[in-house]
């Protein structure tokens, strides 16, 4: 690592370093937790408890199942598309057991992203929420998958709660209450792990709109998880914190940081499985009375205007930790007024497991900044020219660290693009150093929009309203929204003669994407604004919506 790094000094006690190999896998690191904390409760859902000691059982049951009757192997990938249930610590626990390969998707992808991501992963099982299940039916036959486990909200928990039924076209779906319930007293071999097996494939847009697999091994989740201990260690006290999760635990911010992390020490986690609904999520924080939490601005913003948010005890409140989009100031001073705790903010990716920069315990009110980068990482600004900025001068955040992925899934030529020659990760964010060593994110070399902290790719977006019978060309923009951070305006051309309405556009566009791509608003243009060699010119379009 370069000698100069103007961050350093803000450590204070923090080490420099951290070692990425205090744990041999995730799993010695999560098995630990289990026999430390086996009495503890672990989860918190529906107002329903599950221990460590229950957890290990359970996930140890469908690990075998899995291993012994499903015949998955290791290195074999299991795909995972559950919201916050207790289901989900359970696949995952049981997944990385067996040596397998998680793959995270989003229980709200439409059928199209639901094939894409299935047949790139060559995913042969899915653990799949009720709910989700006829969205898979229109499109399992497309894809390699053989078996369907189907999760019930209760499945886990010590009591039945009611479910959606799942689909009549997947006939042949196990029940993951009937692995669970069985009597199988969870027999399973764990094959040998090193720190570069492959735990997750994190999908991810990166530098192009075509969705690639992050490859992210048993190290680099090690990695990620030393670092956010090391920058957040009173907040991260062995058995005695109580953390709530709302952020869905397939995004790699909670996956890491509330799942992972707070899994290692025995924490108490209350599991969030629909924040929109806010009287429901209102009533958590009320009763866990959270000593850690996460969210993206959009939840901050949330809890602070919500009417009966004093009826919550933040009290203990120890960390506020803010990322997956910029946290706006209004939001920052609202939640400083009603918790007395500020936001400390960071900055992070899926090819990075994903912190890369973190206000540290020093700082005491929010500052605009990602903070500092954690130990044991380098982050590199690159001019156009591909030379270091000078001081006080932005440039592309490269990083180099061991959270770093080593690549993207069957992706030769992309995984080669996405880093330096020298090795260094490139985020394609534009970021600057104040003097003290913060890392301030400026601006997006890529067109990359992030709605409440997910990742919207203009090119899928447009790719989806083209195929809008009556519209000829289409471009869309992130514009500002102070509760989502950013909302997608598309921009369309009519064909000729075509009387096709805005929302039109839009069912068409909310039938084919997640409610989280869908554009907000759309504008009829004549023309989109393009280049002497006809490439669409998005910066001026969003000039134009400024």
């Amino acid at each position: 690592m370069p000698a100069h790094r103007p961050w350093l000094a803000a450590y204070g006690d923090m080490p420099a370093e951290i070692d990425a190999d205090a744990h041999p896998s995730v799993v010695a690191l999560l098995d630990e937790a289990m026999q430390r904390h086996a009495n503890r409760t672990a989860f918190v859902a529906f107002g329903q408890r599950l221990s460590y000691g229950e957890v290990d059982r359970l996930s140890a049951r469908l690990a075998g199942h899995l291993q012994r009757d499903l015949g998955v192997a290791k290195g074999d990938r299991v795909a995972v598309m559950l919201p916050n249930l207790a289901a989900f610590p359970i696949a995952l626990l049981a997944i990385a057991r067996i040596g397998a390969v998680q793959v995270n998707v989003n229980p709200l992808y439409t059928p199209r992203e639901l094939a894409h991501q299935l047949q790139d992963s060559g995913s042969k099982v899915i653990v799949i929420f009720n709910g989700a299940t006829p969205t898979l039916a229109g499109i399992i036959g497309q894809t390699g998958v053989q078996t369907v486990i189907t999760a019930a909200p209760g499945d886990g928990l010590p009591v039945a709660l009611p479910a959606p039924p799942v689909d009549a076209r997947l006939a042949h779906a196990i029940p993951l209450a009937s692995i669970l319930g069985g009597a199988d007293p969870g027999q399973y071999l764990t094959p040998p792990l090193a720190g570069t097996d492959l735990l997750f494939l994190q999908y991810t847009g990166g530098t192009t709109g075509v969705s690639k697999g992050a490859a992210l091994s048993h190290r680099n989740i090690i990695a990620n998880v030393q670092q956010f201990k090391a920058i957040a260690p009173n907040a991260l006290r062995e058995g005695r914190e109580v953390v709530v999760t709302a952020i869905p635990l397939y995004h790699i911010f909670a996956l890491t940081t509330n799942f992972i992390c707070c899994f290692s020490i025995g924490a108490e986690n209350w599991l969030v499985p629909n924040p929109r609904d806010m009287e429901a999520f209102i009533n958590v924080l009320r009763d866990a009375r959270p000593t850690l939490m996460t969210g993206v601005n959009t939840i901050f913003a949330g809890i602070a205007a919500h009417p009966r948010a004093a009826e919550i005890d933040f009290s203990r409140l120890r960390l506020a930790g803010g990322g997956g989009t910029a946290v706006v100031e209004a939001t920052a001073q609202r939640w400083q007024a009603l918790t007395g705790t500020s936001i400390r903010e960071g900055y992070g990716l899926s090819e990075t497991s994903p912190i890369v920069s973190f206000n540290t315990e020093q700082a005491s009110a929010f500052n605009g900044t990602t903070g500092v980068p954690v130990p044991s990482t380098d982050v590199r600004l690159l001019t156009e020219a591909g030379q270091d900025a000078a001081p006080g001068e932005s440039g592309e955040v490269c990083v180099k660290g061991p959270q770093v992925m080593s690549g993207y899934w069957q992706q030769p030529e992309a995984s080669a693009a996405a880093f330096t020659a020298d090795g260094y990760f490139r985020t394609g964010d534009i970021g600057v150093f104040t003097p003290e060593g913060l890392l301030k994110i400026v601006d997006r070399k890529k067109d990359m929009i992030i709605v409440s902290g997910f990742n919207v790719f203009p090119n899928e977006v447009e790719a989806v309203a083209m195929a809008c019978p009556g519209v000829a060309e289409a471009a869309c923009v992130g514009v500002a929204d102070e509760r989502s951070g950013e909302a997608v305006r598309l921009y369309a051309v009519r064909t000729p003669g075509s009387e096709l309405t805005a929302e039109q556009l839009l069912d068409h566009c909310r039938g084919e994407m997640t409610a989280y791509k869908v554009p907000r608003q759309v504008v009829f243009i004549d023309a989109l604004p393009k280049s002497a060699v006809g490439k669409v010119l998005r910066r001026e379009l969003r000039d134009s919506a400024a």
